[in-house]
Parts: structure tokens; C-alpha cells; sequence
């Protein structure tokens, strides 16, 4: 294994190209379906010596796929891409996939200037700063300290750079059906340095119901669907406490108050003051842990609004699902997180493991392609799609040193 100083020199040498790099993607506005510049500039940028990327095309049939999420409606796909870049090895080693994902959240309430980078003492802020842009600078200084280093893997270090994960993962969706093998998946999202092996899943749903409109005059004779909003949003509150109570007891989850909650995002109804609405559509999000599957639950919260509201809404609504993700479980005992802890270890970096109150696009691999998957990354969530998004660039570097002896290690140098 390379000397952890000289990792650690290598990397601060690269600091300011990645401050350089990371400020770049932040000036480009990349909400889900509209990444396409920031792309381009990354096709230019992440190739080196030994590096190659390539385009990997998308198509409008991702569409038509199970697992396909649709919280953003009418998004197409053809002409569009993912970038898969790899320093190949010799032969012979272990290879890991690196993912992060070029997409952001819209610009939060009271965000002045999101789309600016302003840098102050090593801190960057701006949309998408570890969410996940900060992730994409990390593979990039990654990269480029194994090629400083003169670094000879023998496996593959593989790097999907995707669109649409804040909309449900569509583009690792499209990375995974094209079967990628690897020995290793880490998933890049902030993390704050700690090493998450146990990720909750989620469903979106988006809940619709239908009253009988009327004057405010004709109590009587009128069914406010806002009001059978604030029912539903009870009867699913209560199946929420009742999940919550039914997953206590599975490890690293449990050092959360509640590491799956519900919220509720949007709700539109009506049109004047005076009249009850005919129609409402609630929108929001339920996590769910190992204990339960996406499809459990999508059932149960159906079956909640049929059994416990009145006999009016339970033939009045329609629940649909526009994200679904499985949870995702390594044991903290496998090869992966192990050998992660040990190079952290070496860097002297945080050797914490928990689990991820959130969901991501690691269910991906680690269920259905079967490759051990952790998630892992600079910069703090407590910040992330906040209007004070920030990442600290010794953060970055700390990080970087970690996976970048990982990397020596678990491949083969």
C-alpha cells in the first residue's frame, strides 16, 4: 500500500483543480432532465492517461421499465446519456464502481445566487455543492491522484456519473440493466465521513381524491376534498406509527428517533375561498426499512385508506406511486466495509458505521445486480437541498484519501 503521506500530499496538490472543477458544475443549472450541459463538460473533463469515458446512451424504453420513476412527469430520453468512465487495470484485481449522480433539486426558498460558487475559507456553497456535485469533484480528484501517483491497479476502478437520481434513480436504473459487474459498488452521497451500509428505501405517492363541489352555504350537501386531504393525511400518519413501531430492533437503524418518516410535500385543492373543492392531490414520501418491501408497503398504505377512512373516501381516491426503492443491507462485517474501515484507518479518517436515514440509488446494485454496495461521501445531508448547501474542501480531500487507498489496496497496486 502507498505511504498514507504521500496519498495525503498528492491529494492537497489536487485540491485546487477540484475547488476549480466542482465551482464549474455548480454554474451549471442540472435539475432532473435537464443535465445535459453539465454532462457534455464532464465527457471533457475527466479523461486522463489512463482514464477513458464514454457516453452511454439513453432511451425513451427506459420508460416502460418496473422500476422506472415518474415524480417528474413527461421526461424523455433518447438523445440524452450517462457517463461510464474506467481506469483499467492490468488484470487479475478486484474492480469498483464509483457512482454519483449530476442531478439536483430546484433552488431552495431564500437561495440567493444558486448557480454561484462562493468559496469561503475552503468551504464551497451552491446548488448541488455535496449534493452531489461535491461527490463528482471527489471522483474526479480520485482520478486524478491515482494518476499522479503513477498508481498500477489491477482491477478496474469503474465511474457512473448519472442523471435523475433525485427523481428516483432513472439513471442508474438505465446503468444497472446494462448488467455491470464489479466486485464492489460505492455509492458517493454525503454521508459526513461515515461509512453507511444499511440504506432505507422509500415510496413517493401521490394520492388523489374526489368530493362533491358546492357553495360554503351547503354544508350538507357538499364534500370538501381538501377535507378528505387531512383524513388521509391521518390514516396515513397512523399507519406511519404503526410501521415505525413494527421496525425497532434492526441494527443501526435504531440510533434514529425515526429513520423512516413521512412527509407530506404538496397538496393542491381549489380555487375560491367560498367553495368546497371537488378535487385534491396530495403528494408526499414514506420510508421504509429491510423489514418491509417497496411492494409491502404500497399495499398497506392502500389498505389503510380503504379500512380506516369512512365509506365515502375509501370509494373516492386514487393512490399512486411514483418512487419506489427497496432498502439496501450489507452486513458491517463483509470484505467491503472492512477493507473501507481499514484504509480509513490508515488516513486517519472517521471509522464510523451507520445507517442512511435516506434513500439512494444503491439498491440498484447491491439487490438486483447482486454487487456489494456501501454508500459513502463528503459534506453533511443536514445541508443538502437546504438554501445553505455547502461542502468543505478538507472534507473532499479527507475522503478522497480514504477511497484512494481503498482503491491501492482492494485492487491490487
Amino acid at each position: 500500500m502507498t505511504d498514507a503521506r504521500l496519498i495525503r500530499q498528492t491529494v492537497e496538490a489536487l485540491l485546487p483543480q477540484t475547488q476549480e472543477l466542482l465551482c464549474d458544475l455548480i454554474r451549471i443549472p442540472s435539475t432532473s432532465g435537464q443535465e445535459d450541459a453539465e454532462m457534455e463538460f464532464l465527457f471533457r473533463r475527466l479523461r486522463d492517461a489512463r482514464t477513458t469515458v464514454q457516453k452511454v446512451e439513453l432511451s425513451d424504453d427506459l420508460r416502460n421499465d418496473p422500476d422506472y420513476s415518474t415524480p417528474i412527469p413527461d421526461l424523455h430520453y433518447d438523445g440524452r446519456f450517462n457517463l461510464r468512465a474506467v481506469r483499467h487495470g492490468a488484470g487479475g484485481g478486484r474492480s469498483v464502481i464509483l457512482n454519483a449522480h449530476t442531478d439536483v433539486i430546484p433552488p431552495s426558498e431564500g437561495m440567493a445566487d444558486p448557480w454561484t460558487p462562493r468559496v469561503e475559507d475552503g468551504v464551497v456553497f451552491g446548488r448541488g455543492a455535496c449534493d452531489d456535485k461535491g461527490q463528482v469533484a471527489l471522483i474526479f480528484l480520485v482520478l486524478r491522484a491515482l494518476e499522479a501517483l503513477g498508481a498500477r491497479l489491477r482491477g478496474d476502478v469503474i465511474a457512473h456519473l448519472v442523471v435523475e437520481e433525485e427523481n428516483g434513480g432513472n439513471g442508474t436504473l438505465a446503468m444497472a440493466r446494462r448488467g455491470e459487474r464489479a466486485e464492489a459498488c460505492i455509492v458517493l452521497e454525503p454521508t459526513a465521513g461515515r461509512l453507511m451500509t444499511s440504506i432505507r428505501g422509500a415510496v413517493w405517492f401521490r394520492l388523489a381524491l374526489t368530493g362533491r363541489a358546492g357553495h360554503s352555504g351547503q354544508a350538507g350537501g357538499t364534500r370538501s376534498a381538501l377535507l378528505m386531504a387531512r383524513d388521509a393525511m391521518a390514516i396515513l400518519e397512523g399507519y406511519h406509527a404503526r410501521l415505525l413501531a413494527a421496525s425497532r430492533g434492526l441494527p443501526l437503524f435504531d440510533a434514529y428517533e425515526d429513520p423512516m418518516p413521512i412527509t407530506f410535500g404538496r397538496l393542491q385543492a381549489g380555487n375560491w375561498p367560498a367553495a368546497a373543492p371537488s378535487r385534491a392531490v396530495l403528494e408526499g414520501v414514506l420510508g421504509l426499512l429491510p423489514n418491509k418491501t417497496k411492494e409491502q408497503v404500497c399495499q398497506e398504505m392502500r389498505r389503510a385508506l380503504l379500512e380506516a377512512g369512512d365509506r365515502y373516501l375509501a370509494g373516492n381516491f386514487e393512490l399512486s406511486f411514483v418512487y419506489r426503492h427497496d432498502s439496501s443491507v450489507l452486513d458491517p462485517g463483509h470484505q467491503l466495509p472492512q477493507a473501507l474501515l481499514a484504509a480509513a484507518r490508515s488516513a486517519g479518517a472517521q471509522r464510523e458505521v451507520a445507517a442512511m436515514p435516506a434513500s439512494c440509488d444503491a439498491w440498484f446494485y447491491n439487490n438486483q445486480l447482486g454487487i456489494p454496495t456501501v454508500v459513502y461521501g463528503a459534506g453533511t445531508l443536514a445541508v443538502a437541498h437546504s438554501k445553505d448547501e455547502q461542502v468543505a474542501l478538507r472534507d473532499i480531500a479527507r475522503c478522497a484519501e480514504v477511497l484512494v487507498a481503498f482503491l491501492l489496496d482492494y485492487c491490487g497496486a
